[in-house]
């Protein structure tokens, strides 16, 4: 949709969309598309597009660190390259850096020495992280082909997720509810609340 901006550019802000498997990151993504302007993209998920290509998607711990290591770099890149074409006022990422704490096979801080960052500075990327919690057992969506999880694994990456962005100072948590909708307004309103007013589509 067009928005109603006077400025051809405006001050990006990232915000981090994550959860466990089956949260509805996804979903909530493709509203975005649709209720916001072309001021506010959407950045790919690293894991999609780093297992979509071929990359071996192995348990073994060399083979999860590589994966993580792989993740995070093309996390980076997909990030440095909404802020070098300079034309959102909102990235909503499909998972941050930071996700990766709750896949890597080791110690929080032999993640960040392999990566040569610090939980601070990762932290310091994303202006807020709306975390959707994973549906019970029950409600569990398996449509997904690169989502190999059971319902109780994704609970356990969910868990370490909450863990993994400890620190945060602007973090929001979206529950299950009783129904799918009932969720995704709840995340929709939470982005809204970070995006400016001009580029929420009218009538919304």
């Amino acid at each position: 949709m067009r928005c109603h901006c006077v400025l051809p550019t405006h001050a990006l802000r990232f915000i981090a969309i994550t959860g466990g498997p089956g949260a509805g990151k996804t979903a909530l993504l493709e509203v975005i598309r649709r209720h916001f302007c072309q001021h506010v993209v959407v950045v790919p998920e690293a894991a999609g597009i780093v297992y979509g290509g071929g990359f071996p998607r192995r348990r073994d711990e060399r083979a999860r660190r590589a994966a993580q290591r792989v993740m995070y770099h093309v996390q980076s890149e997909l990030e440095r390259l909404v802020t070098d074409e300079a034309k959102a006022a909102v990235a909503l990422c499909d998972r941050g850096t930071l996700d990766g704490l709750a896949y890597w096979p080791g110690a929080p801080a032999d993640f960040f020495a392999d990566l040569a960052t610090t939980r601070s500075r990762e932290l310091a990327r994303y202006a807020a992280v709306i975390h959707l919690r994973v549906p019970p057992p029950h409600e569990f969506n398996h449509d997904n082909p690169l989502r190999i999880e059971s319902p109780e694994e994704a609970r356990a990456i969910d868990e370490r997720i909450v863990s993994a962005w400890d620190g945060h100072p602007r973090r929001h948590f979206v529950d299950s509810a009783n129904d799918f909708l009932t969720k995704m307004t709840s995340a929709v309103e939470l982005v809204r609340a970070e995006v400016p007013p001009c580029c929420v589509a009218d009538g919304d």
